[in-house]
């Protein structure tokens, strides 16, 4: 693979101008460089650095800590645009969910501590030199996944590297090679140490990158990491989920069986939970795609009618059959709801009607409406037997 100069925001190469000028080596490292040999559009270029931690504080006004413990420094720029600053580093003991890491070693060593080769790879900006001590850009041209030195002393190092392999095969359409995906295979079990946070990001930035979704799920069953994080996950997934939009909570409904247990699991939002439950307690289609029966299918599915059609056209490659009458009823402004109803609470209780009675009554105007949409009008609603206390 040729290795040209790469094109570095300004901003990251007077940072990395900063520290050189003041005796410290630094290098873009990272995701953006093993994108842009890819030929994929990348943003984010990190740093890595010789300088420690303090010696970054010093140099530069502004920073945060978003990782100090582990080397890891932001730097604002002048647009408050924050840039990942990390000192070259070595892990001194890991228990397979995270590491010490001790400061004072070389690019090389640092490099050598990464998971993968296509992710050890590092560019100076300001020379044009590249640093590639285990050949990641042979293996972006070979479109494969290697584990840098030995796998399983890489996947023990850190068990989440073995979801991050997954997702990089279906991000970018890689093999996984055979030595590190047999080393994924034999340490699966190490993924139940790992906490539920860590796994449903993983998850979820797999479902939102994966080239084809199918192929990912495909790799977290054959890994042995479905088994102890993704129960129930579909063995038979259409092509189709491969489309857009990729909304992980949408997509998990989709594949699991129990998706509500399983985001609970994952120690989703609250929000998240809400809608998954919604989602899976919503009838999936009208019984017909008349108007009337989707106006009932609008009021069953309420908050979750959207993501219901989105479901379809993801399982089934096109749209909904009844997508065009719902988008008809909107047009039309037809009620659906009770709020939508030209009626309030209070207007029955003006009415005559008091506790209960008065939900029930708006239930039975709601159920005329859905029938005849006409009648939505307020003298015509309160006009109705169904108001009379």
């Amino acid at each position: 693979m040729t290795m040209e100069r790469l094109v570095v925001p300004p901003e990251v190469i007077a940072l990395i101008e900063t520290l050189t000028s003041s005796g410290h080596e630094a290098w873009c490292v990272g995701g953006a460089l093993r994108d842009a040999l890819l030929g994929v559009p990348q943003s984010d270029f990190d740093v890595a650095t010789s300088a420690t931690p303090e010696e970054v504080k010093r140099l530069f006004p502004r920073t945060v800590g978003v990782g100090e413990q582990y080397g890891t420094i932001g730097v604002l720029d002048r647009n408050r645009v924050l840039h990942e600053v990390t000192t070259f580093r070595r892990d001194v003991s890991t228990d397979g969910r995270r590491a010490v890491v001790a400061y004072g070693v070389s690019l090389d060593e640092d490099l050598a501590r990464r998971d993968f080769t296509i992710n050890a790879i590092a560019y100076q900006p300001v020379t044009g030199e590249w640093r590639d001590p285990f050949n990641g850009s042979d293996d972006l041209a070979a479109r494969v996944i290697r584990a840098v030195g030995n796998p399983l002393e890489r996947f023990r190092e850190d068990y989440l590297r073995i979801l991050r392999a997954l997702r990089f095969a279906a991000r970018y359409d890689l093999s996984i090679e055979p030595a590190t995906w047999s080393a994924a295979k034999e340490s699966a079990g190490g993924l139940s140490t790992l906490s539920a946070e860590r796994v449903r990001d993983e998850w979820f930035k797999g479902l939102r990158t994966a080239c084809r979704v199918p192929q990912l799920a495909a790799l977290w069953r054959d890994v042995g990491a479905a088994e102890l994080w993704l129960p129930g996950l579909s063995p038979d997934l259409p092509d189709s989920l491969s489309a857009q939009p990729r909304d992980p909570v949408l997509l998990t409904t989709l594949l699991v069986s129990d998706p509500v247990e399983l985001l609970r699991r994952l120690k989703s939002s609250n929000a998240e939970l809400a809608r998954a439950a919604a989602i899976t307690a919503a009838p999936g289609e009208p019984a017909q795609p008349d108007p009337v029966a989707v106006r009932r299918w609008l009021a069953a599915a309420a908050g979750a009618a959207d993501d219901l059609l989105v479901r379809w056209e993801l399982r089934h490659g096109s749209a909904a059959p009844w997508a065009a009458e719902v988008a008809g009823v909107r047009a039309r402004g037809e009620a659906t709801t009770r709020k939508q109803l030209a009626v309030s609470g209070s207007d029955l209780l003006a009415a005559g009607l008091a506790g209960p009675a008065v939900g029930q009554a708006l239930d039975r105007l709601l159920e005329r409406v859905l029938e005849e949409p006409a009648l939505n009008h307020r003298d015509t609603l309160l006009a109705l037997p169904e108001v009379r206390p």
